[in-house]
């Protein structure tokens, strides 16, 4: 399926300002997020394609490529993708001298870094209040002693000499005039007669690089933070890719994290359950009293406001859901069983008024054994 055009997406001019273009995104983001729509597949497209279309059209480069080429542009396996040509180039050198074109555009020699990526691990704690961490990436760094140049200090690239700086060669195909890549600079259009000794012409050196991220609250799986030029170094002085830290919570013991919402499961007694009780519940801020009321059944669920989650993307706070199982009790002592054993004949004798599930459930058992008798 084709992509729908991203000035289209924002509802916005070609030509518009990158205020508008913030303004519609933001307007798209608040109104179809996933927090506000839940299981609303329609709701999370267009959320996903607003967060696309923004991040191509807030980035200068990206947005001159796309205003230029489209989706293929800006889409790395696309022809606008590094290294690439683009139509004018196509065109020119293949009808160059049949339309009086005068020739083809040698490509620069200079390129852009490539983009990192890097998974940060983080505590749930971290993500949902946020934290500064400090990371450790190995990469490619401008060559310090050539300036990202290749060549040997006191020299410089020099034209090719196959293609006169041009980076492509012309050759005849009947009536045609052919430009290629011109087979001994690859296209650059410059050769290094004399490397640099430390990068051996490439311009650019590995090293481990030590980077701080200010990891923002309420993050969560999957989210990426964008460090602008900190991916590889460009080629030949080239400007730098960017990294990408993608967020990766851990697991935690205790809560489950859904949206906004936490969840966490509380074990209380039998007796607890059935004549009600009062219990610390801890959350991320802190231990809390929660109330169980008698006749509490397994699975009930207990709503703490405000003990949740304030999303990175903006947003009230969630809540902490607590579910409580009750616990069938182990290791009795006699006395105990003794105890319960009296109890249950209590219990029985009161008939079904105590257990009405219980009895709806072994009614129901017997209309469905008789239905197969009959």
């Amino acid at each position: 399926m084709s992509k729908r055009d991203y000035y289209e997406v924002l509802g916005l001019e070609r030509n518009a300002s990158p205020e508008e273009v913030k303004k519609a995104y933001r307007r798209i983001a608040m109104k179809n997020h996933p927090d506000r729509n839940p299981d609303d597949a329609e709701a999370e497209k267009r959320f996903k394609e607003a967060n696309e279309a923004y991040e191509v059209l807030t980035d200068k480069e990206k947005r001159a490529a796309y205003d230029q080429f489209g989706h293929d542009g800006v889409d790395p396996q696309g022809f606008g993708g590094a290294g690439a040509q683009g139509f004018g180039d196509i065109f020119g050198d293949i009808f160059g001298d049949i339309f009086g074109g005068g020739g083809g555009r040698g490509r620069s020699h200079v390129q852009r870094g490539a983009d990192l990526s890097y998974t940060l691990e983080v505590s749930l704690e971290d993500a949902v209040k946020g934290t500064n961490v400090k990371i450790r990436i190995p990469t490619s760094v401008s060559c310090s002693t050539c300036d990202g140049s290749g060549a040997k200090p006191g020299t410089t690239p020099e034209d090719c000499s196959t293609c006169g700086g041009m980076g492509q060669v012309r050759m005849r195909q009947g009536p045609f005039s052919v430009q290629q890549t011109c087979p001994r600079c690859q296209g650059a259009g410059k050769t290094i007669t004399d490397p640099c000794h430390v990068c051996h012409g490439r311009g650019a050196v590995q090293e481990n690089k030590t980077l701080s991220v200010k990891v923002p609250a309420g993050v969560d799986n999957g989210d990426r933070i964008r460090l602008t030029g900190e991916g590889e170094a460009g080629v030949h002085g080239g400007p730098p890719g960017d990294l990408y830290v993608q967020m990766a919570v851990k697991p935690h013991p205790i809560f489950e994290r859904e949206g906004r919402n936490l969840y966490c499961e509380i074990p209380i007694s039998f007796t607890d359950a059935a004549i009600g009780g009062e219990l610390e519940v801890p959350t991320l801020e802190g231990k809390v009293k929660l109330k169980i009321p008698s006749e509490t059944q397994t699975g009930k669920l207990f709503r703490l406001r405000g003990k949740g989650v304030t999303p990175v993307r903006g947003g009230g706070q969630g809540d902490l859901l607590c579910r409580v199982v009750v616990e069938t009790p182990i290791h009795l002592t006699k006395r105990q069983k003794e105890l319960l054993e009296e109890f249950e004949q209590i219990h029985q004798s009161q008939g079904n008024r105590q257990s009405p599930k219980k009895s709806g459930w072994f009614d129901g058992v017997k209309s469905f054994v008789e239905s197969l008798k009959s």
